[in-house]
């Protein structure tokens, strides 16, 4: 409705005045309305720009990280893609990928397990609530029965007795009564924290998994090699990392669509979940880029497990269900590191990236450990 027939809605009986302040709100309301609206879309604009100016693809995550970056809210973000871009002169996918789970994605989860913490504590202030009432009703209904004993020592007739025993079942009632609340008090709120507490796993699970493979994040695949390192430590069992690349990924996205890609990436990932053994860490590293930890595997062992996997994924034609056309092969380079006792998990990991290097190198589509005599002596040196 236009401001100017707003006032004949509110009626000629309510005054002038009223009126008048009615319509200084809501042209007031407007204003602010129209001030954030052309504020967001010159947000967007400008991270539109961005997307067109780094030649970076215009899918969700990518706008929302210029659009985050265009605020000004996110100096960490911002720094990042500048960074980012000063490197390559673009924002690879590697790259946007790694921002959005370093700088947006995690933080919806904090705020959620802060949420549910709050309400666990909500929960146990009720509990010691209705315990504390008890214990005071407890000591209440003592009282009564000392009374009523003291009352028994000098009944001298029928009537007295029956008075007696009237208050003593009207006292244990009363007990028993607020006992069974007290009970279902309990039992209630034990319910509630036990479903706030599969809340906060479902949480946690969350934060720690990759939303598109359903496989390990980043962090998480820190969080378990430097646990599996720990454990060789203390058993002197072997211990292998594996980082995964799938070839030319990045031509087959600009050929196909990133959409396709997306479903590529799905179809790796359980290719290579199913291509370990159950107490193996799969992880999805960044971009096209995936990770084993294998615990209790020599780096014989886990040149097997690679072998299976690149072969597996070679001999997989791709179809597009939609037209029914074949999109060709994909294939990956793979390097395998051994973990040794007392480096760090970043020495690890670089040795194995360097062993990834090399497969590449050697013209994509193998596997190269770091026990290869091409790549033995710069190993060493990492």
């Amino acid at each position: 409705m236009p401001l100017w027939e707003r006032r004949s809605v509110y009626g000629v009986g309510l005054g002038m005045e009223m009126d008048q302040e009615r319509d200084k709100e809501d042209m007031s309301r407007s204003s602010s309305f129209e001030h954030d609206f052309d504020r967001t879309i010159s947000i967007g604009e400008r991270a539109i720009g961005y997307l067109k100016q780094f030649r970076t693809p215009a899918i969700p995550r990518n706008y929302e990280i210029f659009y985050v970056h265009t605020t000004g809210y996110n100096k960490g973000l911002s720094e990042a893609i500048c960074k980012a871009i000063e490197k390559h002169s673009c924002l690879t996918e590697e790259d946007a990928e790694r921002i959005y789970q370093e700088h947006l994605h995690p933080a919806e989860y904090p705020e959620q397990i802060d949420k549910i913490g709050r309400q666990v504590t909500g929960q146990i202030k009720d509990i010691i609530g209705s315990v504390a009432a008890a214990c005071k009703r407890t000591s209440s209904f003592t009282e009564s029965l000392n009374g009523l004993s003291d009352q028994a020592g000098q009944i001298k007739s029928p009537g007295q007795l029956k008075i007696v025993i009237n208050k003593l079942v009207m006292s244990g009632n009363e007990m028993v009564g607020h006992n069974s609340d007290l009970e279902m008090k309990l039992a209630d709120a034990r319910k509630q924290i036990e479903q706030l507490h599969q809340s906060l796993e479902t949480t946690r699970a969350e934060s720690l998994t990759d939303q598109l493979t359903g496989l390990s994040n980043r962090k998480r695949f820190d969080q378990l090699l430097e646990m599996e390192m720990i454990e060789a430590d203390g058993s002197d069992d072997p211990l292998c990392v594996m980082l995964l690349d799938i070839d030319h990924f990045k031509s087959f996205n600009d050929t196909y669509g990133h959409q396709t890609g997306d479903q590529v990436l799905g179809l790796v990932s359980m290719m290579i979940k199913t291509s370990v053994k159950g107490g193996d860490h799969t992880a999805r590293y960044g971009g096209e880029e995936f990770s084993i930890v294998l615990p209790k595997t020599t780096l014989k062992g886990g040149l097997i497990i690679a072998e299976r996997i690149r072969s597996a994924i070679r001999a997989k034609e791709l179809i597009k269900k939609s037209t029914g056309k074949s999109l060709g092969q994909i294939t990956m380079s793979i390097g395998i590191a051994r973990y040794r006792p007392g480096e760090t998990s970043a020495d690890l990991v670089a040795r194995a990236d360097i062993c990834l290097y090399a497969a590449k190198k050697a013209g994509r589509d193998n596997v190269k450990c770091e026990t290869d005599p091409e790549i033995d002596s710069e190993t060493e040196a990492a």
